[in-house]
This record gives C-alpha cells, sequence and structure tokens, in this order.
C-alpha cells in the first residue's frame, strides 16, 4: 500500500522538556491506525505537529510525498489532511445541514459569498447531500446543533470536518463522553469511510481501539515504544508495562 502521512524523525521541544522524541511514523492509504498511550505520552503534541498547530523543533512531516513542515493549518487542510478536536468545534446555533454546507462551500472557494446565495447552488446541495446520509443525519438535519445529544454533536463534528474533503483523517477522542449505545454507530461510521481516506484515531477506550484499528501506534514519554497489528500490541510485554495492563491479553 502506499504511504499518504509520515513523520520523520520528529522532535518537538519546550525548553528543556523533549515532549516528542525523534518519533518516525507512517500511515498508508486507507488505514484505520490508532495512536494510544497513557496520559502525558506526547500524542495531543504529535498530532499538533502533523497538523500544523505546532512546529517542529527537528524532523519532518510529509503528505502525500510533500514535506509540509512549515506549512500552516490551513494549507495543510488544501492538501488533505483535516482533524477533530477533543472539544467539539461546532456553530451551536446552526443546524447540520448549515455547517455542513458551510464547510462544503469553503472547499469549493464560495466562501466569501453571502450564505443565503448558496442555497440553490447544486455543487454545494449534491456534496451535502451526500454527507449527510453517509453520517445517517437525515432526521436531525435541520436542528439546531446545541439542541442534540452530545453524541450526535460529535457525528456532526466528524461530518463537518469530512466536507472538507481529506484523504487523511485524524479524529481526537471522537468517542469521549459519548453514551455506549451512540459509540457503536459512530466508529461504524468512521470505519465505512471511502478506502482512499486514511483515519487516525486517537483513543484511551481500548474496546473501541481494538474493534476499529488495524494498526496501533503506542507513545510514551513521547517516543514510539511499539507498532503493529492489534494481536501483536495486546501481547506486547512493553505496552502492557506501560499502558494496556494484563486485562491487555482478553482483548
Amino acid at each position: 500500500m502506499s504511504i499518504v502521512l509520515e513523520a520523520r524523525d520528529l522532535v518537538k521541544q519546550f525548553g528543556g522538556i523533549t515532549a516528542t522524541d525523534h518519533v518516525n511514523f507512517t500511515l498508508e492509504k486507507g488505514a484505520r491506525h490508532a495512536l494510544i498511550g497513557p496520559n502525558g505520552a506526547g500524542k495531543t503534541t504529535f498530532v499538533n505537529l502533523l497538523t500544523g498547530v505546532l512546529q517542529p523543533t527537528a524532523g519532518s512531516v510529509v503528505l502525500n510525498g510533500e514535506d509540509i513542515s512549515h506549512l500552516s493549518r490551513e494549507a495543510r487542510v488544501k492538501r488533505g489532511m483535516a482533524r477533530t478536536f477533543q472539544i467539539n468545534q461546532l456553530f451551536a446555533s446552526m443546524t447540520p445541514l448549515e455547517m455542513i454546507a458551510l464547510v462544503t462551500s469553503e472547499r469549493l472557494g464560495y466562501g466569501t459569498r453571502p450564505f443565503n446565495a448558496l442555497d440553490h447552488d447544486p455543487l454545494v446541495l449534491d456534496g451535502t447531500a451526500d454527507i449527510i446520509a453517509r453520517f445517517r443525519l437525515d432526521d436531525i438535519m435541520d436542528a439546531p446543533i446545541a439542541s442534540l445529544p452530545y453524541g450526535k454533536q460529535r457525528q456532526v463534528e466528524i461530518a463537518s470536518t469530512f466536507a472538507a474533503h481529506p484523504n487523511v483523517l485524524l479524529l481526537d477522542e471522537p468517542a469521549a463522553g459519548v453514551p455506549e449505545a451512540e459509540r457503536r454507530e459512530l466508529l461504524d461510521i468512521v470505519a465505512a469511510l471511502p478506502p482512499d481516506v486514511s483515519v487516525v484515531l486517537i483513543e484511551h477506550d481500548m474496546d473501541i481501539v481494538f474493534r476499529f484499528a488495524t494498526r496501533i501506534t503506542v507513545l510514551v514519554n513521547g517516543r514510539v515504544l511499539a507498532e503493529g497489528d492489534p494481536a501483536t500490541i495486546a501481547r506486547d510485554p512493553r505496552v502492557k508495562e506501560a499502558y494496556l495492563g494484563e486485562e491487555a491479553s482478553h482483548a
């Protein structure tokens, strides 16, 4: 499989603290890849380096063969990388339909046009309708986002992020705070995204990780401790000691 995203010897230092310590990471096209590790392992710092929130002290980030290490967040989105955050980044007064249409219109270059001028644009309408259906939002698409259950809000956020048409999608704890009944639907939707979309899931819930991921990277103290398929990670004694505990053998 082809590589769509790479971190090459990536380092981030804050004064005398090394938060990301010579991390090498590859993401294959179409992968369902989980990034795990204990609190303070450096997961968020690493993702912030990938997405341009932070600039690296050393090393590089390569997206689709292009070194993007010093590009802005916006430029990375235009090149096909998008992410969600642990806390929803939504306009609460909008509806899911409006939120997704807004992102779609921005992607199509209509960002400076008044929103009501987009009502009958077929490109926006078709693109928005496809995403509404894919993310199973038909029955709530006209409800204010603020009125929706938290799990549905997370669904809307991922749908809105997907509206940017990324080929690399990074999801930062998308199921955190979501009731168990809604978690499965959320992850089923993400797992069913098109095969040309590569997904990185940052997650603490190991049931979710082992159910979703085909490959797992473990970060500890800013370094890659282990990487492999779920069965390999569950058996690794270093991972058990550092993070998973003995129950991993039963995962």
